[in-house]
C-alpha cells in the first residue's frame, strides 16, 4: 500500500477501507461544474476526490448526458436542492473501489444509475422505491453528480456495458426512464398508440413501445431535425411532422383517420397545453401518460366526467428504479437504436453553450465529454 497516492490514502482514512487501485496518475483534485450555489449560478472549479463509502466504486468520467432536465435544474426548477455538482446521465470506466465490492474490475466501462433509496421508510417498504421519501440522485436531488473528471456510485447502481460508444451510452439513463414508464403503461398486444414529442426519451419510449405489443405507433412532432432523426430510427410506423405556425388542421386530421382515437396517448412534449388537449385523442378505455418535465408552475383542465364515462386512466411516469439491466441490454445490443440522437458534444468549460443548445433546441441530445 506504500505506493498509493495522497488521494488514495485520504479516501482510506475517510472510508477506514482498503482502496483496490489500478490509476496510479488520479490526481489529488478534479475540475468540476461549479455546485450551484443557487440556481443560473456556475463556474468551473477544483475539489477533492469523491470520498468512497463502504460498497462504492469511483468512476473516471468518460461522458456525461446534458438533458432537459438540466436545464430545468439551472433555472431552479424540477426538485433540485443547492448546492450541486448536476449531471445524472453518468458514463465512465472503473478506477477503483472498496474493500468490500464484488463483480466489478479495473477497466470495466459503466452506466450509472443516478438514484439512491433508503430502504425502509414508508413506500421503500411497500415495495414503491422510486416514491421513497429520502430518495437521493446523483446530479438533481442531494448527491454530487458526473459533470466532474471522477464521481463515486454504490456498486448496486454500476452496470457493465460492451458495445455502445460512451457518448451514446449517455441514453442509457434516460432510456431507462423510458422503460419504467411503458412498464406502467403494460401494453396489450395489438395496441394503437400516438406518441406526441421526439425528444431523446420519447425516441426510446417509441421504440419500447413497438417492441412490446403497439402495432401501430403515430408519432406527431413539430417538424425538423427530430422528427427527420424519428424517421431515421425507424422508431414509428406513422410520422406526423407538425407545422411551427399552424398544426391546428394536423390535428384535426389526426382525429379524422383515427375516429376511435388511440389506446394509448404519450404525452412527451413537456407542453401542459398539448397535454391538456391530448385527453381529447384517447380512446374509451384507453391511457392518456403524463410523461414530459413540466414546469411547477403548470396546470391542465380536465372534464371529471370523461375521464370518469370513458374510463380514461391517466398515468404519470417519472424517473425510474430497477430498469437499467432491461435497457442495457436493449441499448448494448443494439436492438433499439441510438444514431444521431446524441448530435453536438461539449467539454467541461463549455457548460454554458451545452446549456444553450438544449434552450435553443440546435441539440437533439448534448453530451459532456472528458477525452
Amino acid at each position: 500500500m506504500a505506493s498509493l497516492p495522497k488521494t488514495m490514502k485520504a479516501l482510506r482514512q475517510v472510508s477506514l477501507l482498503q482502496l483496490k487501485l489500478q490509476d496510479k496518475h488520479i490526481p489529488t483534485n478534479i475540475y468540476v461544474s461549479r455546485r450551484y450555489e443557487k440556481p443560473e449560478d456556475w463556474s468551473i472549479v477544483e475539489v477533492p476526490l469523491p470520498k468512497l463509502r463502504p460498497g462504492d466504486v469511483l468512476v473516471k468520467v468518460k461522458a456525461c448526458g446534458v438533458c432537459g432536465t438540466d436545464l430545468h435544474i439551472h433555472e431552479g426548477e424540477f426538485i433540485a436542492e443547492f448546492p450541486l455538482i448536476p449531471g445524472h446521465e453518468t458514463i465512465g470506466e472503473v478506477v477503483a473501489f472498496a474493500d468490500d465490492v464484488k463483480g466489478f474490475s479495473v477497466g470495466d466501462r459503466v452506466a450509472a444509475d443516478n438514484s439512491e433509496l433508503c430502504g425502509h421508510c414508508f413506500y421503500c417498504r411497500r415495495g414503491q422505491e422510486l416514491l421513497c421519501e429520502d430518495f437521493k440522485a446523483h446530479g438533481v436531488l442531494g448527491l454530487d453528480g458526473g459533470f466532474a473528471e471522477y464521481a463515486s456510485y454504490t456498486q448496486g447502481r454500476l452496470f457493465k456495458i460492451n458495445n455502445i460508444s460512451d457518448v451514446d451510452a449517455t441514453l442509457i439513463e434516460p432510456a431507462s426512464c423510458a422503460m419504467h414508464g411503458l412498464e406502467k403503461i403494460a401494453p396489450k398486444a395489438g395496441s394503437h398508440a400516438l406518441l406526441i414529442g421526439a425528444g431523446p426519451t420519447g425516441l426510446m419510449m417509441a421504440q419500447f413501445l413497438k417492441h412490446s405489443g403497439v402495432s401501430q405507433l403515430t408519432i406527431a412532432a413539430p417538424e425538423g431535425s427530430k422528427m427527420e432523426l424519428a424517421k431515421s430510427l425507424d422508431a414509428g410506423d406513422v410520422y406526423i411532422p407538425l407545422s411551427r405556425s399552424n398544426p391546428a388542421p394536423q390535428w384535426e386530421q389526426i382525429k379524422k383517420d383515427n375516429p376511435y382515437g388511440f389506446d394509448i396517448v404519450v404525452e412527451a412534449s413537456g407542453s401542459s397545453k398539448v397535454l391538456e388537449d391530448a385527453i381529447n385523442y384517447v380512446r374509451r378505455g384507453g391511457k392518456l401518460v403524463c410523461y414530459g418535465v413540466y414546469p411547477n408552475s403548470a396546470r391542465v383542465s380536465w372534464a371529471p366526467s370523461k375521464i370518469f364515462g370513458d374510463e380514461i386512466t391517466i398515468i404519470g411516469s417519472f424517473s425510474e428504479t430497477y430498469m437499467f439491466p432491461a435497457t442495457v441490454d436493449y441499448l448494448d445490443s443494439g436492438k433499439v437504436k441510438t444514431k444521431g440522437i446524441v448530435n453536438k458534444v461539449f467539454k467541461l468549460e463549455q457548460w454554458g453553450e451545452a446549456l444553450e443548445s438544449i434552450r435553443n433546441k440546435s441539440a437533439i441530445k448534448a453530451a459532456i465529454v472528458f477525452d
